[in-house]
């Protein structure tokens, strides 16, 4: 008899840990995505009602498309995008997207205030307009800002040169009125772009910055582990994408505490922290 309870309870916990599949029209060649119970956390999160969300949906759905490699962009126009600076100077450039978030800009700031360390920001316009006073702390501690569109599209899903324009004057505009300045530096959502939205950022005198180091933070790992994806791959001349801000399920705590690892340890190496415009040697507004 107790063998047989034994066998039962533990099947029962085995059913509790496993959860049932829920069709997923994201997931790869439409095969079921399985809600794990640690997830469900994430799921549950509240809503905020005015914080301007990403109108191309979250990193960790859209980043599984893989449009053109940005290498492959780099090599093509080589005057307009750039991907990393020199490895034979011991310096990177830590780089945080989709902000300004009041959830977690703030904290991040305070880190690198902490530290002495200055990074570049790449903005959504709409969250700019509607946190500038996290903007202009920006710039008042020595950070760059960059434009990050203003809604935050997938800029190759929607594939039209006028939703390129529109979205990026509407930023360059919106930074401008804050910061006192016409950004020239630019990151597309998701890192998602053609030759043909190249070739017009390049015409409306735009410099478009990639990354050689992907912290993968927006897949929401513990802190040791997107820390370990930063010290990992950064070398000399790296340019580091991490993220500030997200859409309403996001969670960038991690990413704070990683940082809080990821600048000791670099720097115990020698490594100097700067903006991108000093790691490329190359001019932050028109």
């Amino acid at each position: 008899m107790k063998k047989y309870f034994s066998i039962a309870f533990a099947l029962f916990v085995l059913l509790l840990l496993i959860q049932p599949s829920t069709l997923s029209a994201n997931s790869p060649r439409g095969e079921e995505a399985p809600t794990w119970f640690w997830k469900k956390e994430r799921d549950n999160r509240q809503q905020p009602d005015d914080i301007p969300q990403p109108e191309g949906g979250p990193e960790v759905v859209e980043r599984i498309k893989r449009p053109v490699s940005n290498i492959i962009l780099q090599q093509r126009y080589p005057e307009i995008v750039v991907l990393r600076g020199s490895t034979e100077e011991n310096r990177v450039a830590l780089t945080f997207d989709d902000g300004p978030d009041p959830r977690f800009t703030s904290q991040l700031l305070d880190v690198l205030k902490e530290y002495d360390v200055k990074a570049t920001f790449f903005l959504m316009g709409a969250r700019a307009a509607a946190y500038p006073e996290l903007v202009q702390r920006m710039v008042d501690e020595g950070h760059i800002v960059g434009n990050h569109t203003y809604w935050h599209p997938n800029l190759v899903e929607v594939g039209d040169i006028a939703t390129l324009e529109t979205e990026v004057q509407g930023t360059e505009d919106t930074l401008a009125e804050i910061v006192g300045y016409r950004t020239k530096l630019f990151r597309a959502p998701y890192g998602f772009l053609f030759n043909e939205l190249v070739e017009r950022l390049g015409e409306m005198d735009y410099t478009v910055v990639g990354w050689s180091v992907d912290s993968l933070d927006w897949q929401e790992d513990p802190p040791n582990i997107i820390a370990y994806n930063v010290l990992s791959n950064t070398q000399p001349g790296s340019i580091i994408l991490m993220h500030d801000g997200g859409d309403w399920t996001s969670d960038r705590t991690g990413t704070i505490q990683a940082v809080q690892q990821i600048i000791p340890s670099l720097q115990e190496q020698g490594i100097e922290f700067v903006t991108v415009p000093e790691l490329l040697n190359i001019p932050y507004q028109k």
